[in-house]
């Protein structure tokens, strides 16, 4: 299995999780709003192609659009080694979880 780090894998469950397309700009907007903490574009870009490049996302330039001023924009979307990866840590998690006493 290859590893993740955690902000790989929050960056990852926030793909999963974002109704609208995923793509840097809302990525970044969902990891402040989620974490309280801001990142850079840059940052979040960087996360990105860790990500594709171990197989847990795939991205695909969508058209260009008035409001980006012509840009195009990158979409990512989970991979099923990237919904495979997330289901492997949120068990193992979760054992781990279950073996704290006092806690339901």
């Amino acid at each position: 299995m290859k590893t993740i780090g955690n902000l790989e894998e929050t960056v990852l469950l926030l793909i999963m999780v974002i109704e609208e397309e995923a793509y840097g700009f809302t990525v970044s907007q969902a990891y402040e709003q989620h974490t309280g903490n801001k990142i850079s574009i840059s940052a979040i870009h960087t996360v990105l192609s860790r990500l594709e490049s171990k197989g847990y996302i795939d991205s695909d330039m969508k058209g260009a659009t008035k409001e980006r001023g012509g840009r195009r924009k990158r979409i990512f979307t989970p991979t099923a080694a990237g919904k495979e990866i997330i289901a492997e840590i949120k068990a193992s998690r979760q054992q781990l979880w279950s073996q704290i006493p006092g806690l339901s």
